[in-house]
């Protein structure tokens, strides 16, 4: 089947030069905030098409077991669940905590159907340029149309379209285990014994039960991964669990607890600070990895002091963009978060907890490349204090800029439960 590519003179200021007759919006990634931006794009008129390298809500899948500790009044976009609305679907009750997968089979995959003409599975962008030009090449550059590359289960295609968002996320590229965020390859060749993200203990526990398991990091996902490990120690209490973390106080992990505006975020802190009271996990911090060997085990080395063999790893230390199929793209990152810079001093961990961080929207998502936005978690790069609710505020102003409205497009407004914490980065995604 033949992708049809349509799209009406509203798509963006025609003066400008970035629109060409029958090209849509190019949407990179079918997760809540690529449908999001989906959503609100169909609202307002203007066509596009979505690229999903796997399946609908592919990240999400890895993390179907976990509850997430925002309430569904957070998770559910403006638009998308007006859309849905119109085919009769009922929202869910809004301070109800949704599991993932609640998430992908009440939410996302009834929306995904909505939008089924417009989603292409199965294909993989693995560049994106402007049609005819590389990045060096500035005469004419905003009239030509972006070619998007595509690898298919048919072979690669090419795509064009008008505008580009990326909200491919960060979550399927993780930060490795060594602190200094450095891949090795002692690490690579101990992956089969080595999670990333937050695995489902109590399904795999013959992976995990009466072993010696590591947790590495100290957000959110790693008290995840704890608390799951715990549930599996009641049951197998041989298994031996060792938190490492970076930290100078263990207490600095655990969070605001009664005073996060989101009860759960804050429970999530009680919970373990109650386990790691009573011993059942032992806390090595600080703990900076500099080193990674076999040896009767996982060997983990901190300038020349070793921590006994692990017979598994979980590594929760967060994610980080990857940019490989923007390169013939004008596109920035900051160098230190490598978030889109006009947002790197608003949601810098270091000064910003997830409710401190200020609205914002197209503006300072703006990239070099006119027409080329990156959006999501992936916007801010390594920085953890991204919330959904966050995300679908930027693709509606992203929405609103390409449809023509520059009012609404300015007009972000954004009300984020605050952690009870500053400067904790202990931030996360949902």
């Amino acid at each position: 089947m033949e992708l049809k590519i349509i799209q009406p003179a509203a798509c963006c200021d025609p003066s400008t030069g970035c629109c060409e007759p029958d090209l849509q919006v190019a949407i990179i990634g079918a997760g809540p905030i690529g449908l999001a931006a989906a959503a609100h794009l169909k609202e307002r008129g203007v066509p596009f098409f979505i690229l999903e390298k796997g399946s609908i809500a592919e990240n999400v899948r890895t993390w179907e077991h976990v509850t997430l500790f925002s309430p569904w009044r957070y998770n559910v976009d403006e638009a998308a669940g007006r859309l849905l609305e119109q085919t009769g679907w009922q929202k869910p009750e809004p301070e109800k905590l949704p599991t993932g997968v609640e998430l992908i089979g009440e939410y996302l995959t009834p929306l995904a159907e909505l939008l089924a003409p417009d989603i292409w599975e199965r294909h993989e962008v693995v560049a994106i340029a402007r049609d005819g030009i590389d990045r060096m090449k500035s005469a004419g550059r905003a009239s030509k149309p972006f070619l998007i590359y595509a690898e298919t289960p048919d072979g690669t295609r090419e795509m064009k379209a008008g505008a580009v968002i990326d909200a491919t996320g960060t979550w399927g590229n993780p930060n490795p285990a060594l602190s200094t965020g450095v891949l090795l390859k002692a690490e690579k060749e101990l992956a089969d014994r080595i999670d990333y993200g937050i695995p489902d203990v109590l399904a795999h526990e013959e992976q995990y039960a009466d072993r010696r398991i590591a947790v590495v990091g100290g957000g959110h996902s790693a008290i995840n991964s704890l608390l799951s490990l715990m549930k599996l120690k009641d049951r197998h209490p041989e298994t031996q669990i060792t938190w490492i973390l970076r930290k100078k106080r263990v207490e600095d992990a655990f969070g605001g607890g009664q005073d996060d505006e989101l009860e759960a975020r804050g429970e999530l802190g009680k919970r373990i600070a109650g386990y790691v009271r009573d011993g059942r996990v032992e806390v090595v911090t600080p703990f900076r990895i500099t080193g990674i060997r076999e040896s009767d085990g996982i060997v983990l080395s901190s300038d020349g002091k070793d921590l006994a063999p692990f017979d598994r790893l979980i590594v929760n230390t967060g994610s980080r963009p990857e940019f490989g199929f923007h390169r013939e793209l004008r596109f920035e990152a900051e160098a230190i978060t490598e978030a889109v810079p006009a947002l790197a001093p608003l949601i810098d961990p270091n000064l910003h907890s997830c409710g401190s961080v200020p609205a914002h929207g197209e503006k300072e998502l703006r990239q070099p490349e006119e027409g080329f936005y990156i959006v999501g978690s992936k916007s801010y790069g390594r920085a953890p204090t991204f919330l959904m609710a966050t995300g679908y505020e930027q693709v509606r102003s992203v929405a609103a800029s390409l449809a023509g409205d520059r009012e609404a497009a300015d007009n972000v407004q954004l009300v984020l439960p605050e952690t009870g914490v500053c400067h904790s980065g202990a931030g996360g995604c949902c």
